[in-house]
Order: C-alpha cells, then sequence, then structure tokens
C-alpha cells in the first residue's frame, strides 16, 4: 500500500469540514484495511463534534478533529489483513458493528483500519441502507438485553421515549424479543407516525393524557426505553413503569429517584456494554425482516456535502444521511 493514498473528511474547526488525502494505512496485526462502501451519520456524534460540544463529560475536543471522525457506522469490503487475521477474509463484505472510540482516525473515509473482531460479513446482495446502521442497531440492542434479562419484554407493554434513529431501532427489536404491546413517545408529528409505519401499537406526545400517571395504574407500563437521556424523559418513564426503565440515551445530568420508585423491585438500568453476541442478534433480526433499517436513511449524499447534512439532522428534516466515499 506503499505510496497509495486515500481521502478522508477532516473537521478542521467547529462548524467547517475538509476533505484532506492521507496516506493509505498499514492494517496491524488484528486489523483489517476496509475500503468503505457506505457510512450513515450518527446523529448525536455528528452534531456534538461539528459544533464544537464534547459528546461525553470529560471528553476532550481539539481540531482539527482526528481525520474520519466521528464516522463509524460503516460497510465495506476487507482489503488487506493483518498478520493474525486469516488470509481468505480478504474480499469479504462487512459492517462495523463496534466503534474503535474518538481518539483514532475514523471511517469517514474512503479507506480505514479496523479491528477485525469489530466486523460482521454480510450478504453481498444486501442493500447498504438495510445494513450500514448495524453499529446503532448492536447498541440499542444492549439496552433491550438488559431488560431481557430481568424478564420485562417477552409478553410485557413497553413504552420507548425518543423516536430518533435509537427509538426507532428499539420498537422493532423489543417487538422482535416478544413484547405485547410498545408504546412510542415522541413531541415531533412526523416522528410519531414513523413510528406506527415501523411497528408501534400507539405513538403518543409527551404531554398525551393517555400515558399513565402513576405506576400504580392498572394500565402503567411494565418497563420503558429512553433514548433521549433527558432526566425530564426518563423521569417520566420511572412515574409510569412498573418494572425497570433502561436508560439508552447519553445521561449529562442527574436523575431523581425517589420514595415512589422504591418499591415493586424497580430498576433504573444504566447502559450496558457493546457486545458481539448484540451485534449478531440485531443482524438475525435484520436477516429474519424483522429489523428494517432503511428507514432511518432520509437522504444519500456524497461526502464532501458533510456540512450540508449536518444541517438536515440540527432541523429535524432528516433522521439519518448514508454517505457514498468515493463520490
Amino acid at each position: 500500500m506503499k505510496g497509495k493514498m486515500m481521502r478522508a473528511l477532516q473537521i478542521v474547526e467547529p462548524g467547517r469540514a475538509e476533505q484532506v488525502q492521507l496516506p493509505m494505512p498499514e492494517p496491524g496485526p488484528g486489523d483489517v484495511l476496509l475500503h468503505v462502501e457506505a457510512i450513515a451519520t450518527c446523529p448525536h456524534w455528528d452534531r456534538h463534534i461539528f459544533e464544537g460540544r464534547p459528546m461525553f463529560a470529560g471528553m476532550k475536543l481539539e481540531y482539527p478533529y482526528w481525520p474520519g471522525q466521528p464516522g463509524h457506522e460503516a460497510i465495506g469490503r476487507i482489503q488487506a489483513a493483518g498478520k493474525r487475521v486469516p488470509e481468505e477474509v480478504i474480499g469479504q463484505r462487512v459492517a462495523v458493528w463496534r466503534d474503535a472510540g474518538p481518539y483514532r482516525n475514523g471511517l469517514y473515509a474512503t479507506h480505514g483500519i479496523v479491528a477485525h473482531e469489530n466486523t460482521l460479513k454480510i450478504p453481498e446482495n444486501l442493500p447498504a441502507e438495510k445494513i450500514t446502521s448495524l453499529e446503532l442497531a448492536m447498541c440499542v440492542q444492549v439496552s433491550v438485553d438488559q431488560l431481557k434479562e430481568i424478564r420485562a419484554v417477552k409478553g410485557k407493554s413497553i413504552a420507548v421515549a425518543g423516536m430518533g434513529p435509537a427509538g426507532l431501532l428499539a420498537l422493532q427489536l423489543l417487538r422482535y424479543a416478544g413484547a405485547r404491546e410498545v408504546w412510542a413517545i415522541d413531541p415531533e408529528d412526523k416522528r410519531r407516525e414513523l413510528a406506527l409505519a415501523m411497528g408501534a401499537d400507539r405513538a403518543v406526545d409527551p404531554s398525551d393524557p393517555a400515558l399513565p400517571a402513576s405506576r400504580d395504574t392498572d394500565h402503567a407500563f411494565d418497563a420503558a426505553l429512553d433514548t433521549t437521556g433527558l432526566p425530564v424523559s426518563i423521569e417520566a418513564l420511572m412515574n409510569a413503569s412498573k418494572r425497570a426503565v433502561a436508560v439508552f440515551g447519553v445521561l449529562r445530568e442527574h436523575v431523581r429517584f425517589g420514595p415512589q420508585h422504591w418499591y415493586g423491585g424497580f430498576s433504573l438500568l444504566g447502559y450496558g456494554e457493546h457486545n458481539r453476541r448484540a451485534a449478531e442478534r440485531a443482524l438475525a433480526a435484520v436477516l429474519a425482516g424483522s429489523l428494517d433499517l432503511a428507514p432511518l436513511i432520509s437522504q444519500c449524499l456524497p461526502l464532501s456535502e458533510y456540512g450540508r447534512a449536518v444541517a438536515l439532522l440540527q432541523s429535524l428534516e432528516a433522521i439519518k444521511i448514508l454517505f457514498d466515499p468515493s463520490a
């Protein structure tokens, strides 16, 4: 690969991104070189980094930001492999199921280095829009699995707050896991309509009087999953759910757990750990036709239009944007 070059997106300062030329990287012993076929935005990551805001408390931001970051929801073809990776994987079409983290080059690029263990082989004929966001599906599956572990999914009534990308996947994965009834909660009309189209039994505004007023009512939810990370949302779910609330959304503030939550074995579940089993379950749901990632993709754009893509995310005109890095 010596002498060859590749292109990558780089956020050079808040609000400005450029395409840069970089030397083609060489895979380490356990890595593969991925020729990126498609990559999807991760709205919270993209908005935070493009706007100059840390994604997590204590996260250090410096600009120019790492080339290719914050791109991580990607599919592509393995072009080269490190010495500890079987040669037969070269040429495979794979999805990246785990983000390697922020302080290394990302995958908003024509090529990128990925740990081989962070990839899963995918069918050749599966359209990019149906599989590129597998990494997000894995992340949501982790929260679904947490509720499954305490027997709070199968045959249960569950609420999902926030109909962004994660919430739209959560309601499908909960249904696939055997939930009896799934409610979608979101203040945006269009997001509620999409939730209904993607399998929600009911989709309501957070102020809707149909929502349970207390954990003690007969129609209280058995459990809930929050994708917003907002205390007002989490606390409302805690007050309306008998068994548990799983918090998927990034939590940046304190949540009040009071006497009304102490009894009945109620659990407030912080986020779990990314793992390959969750990725494999999510992929199985895709291949079974029970998890549809395609409706998350609002537009397909060349990577050169990254700034426009973030603006669409900021205005809620788009749920996700799919990029072709080679365009």
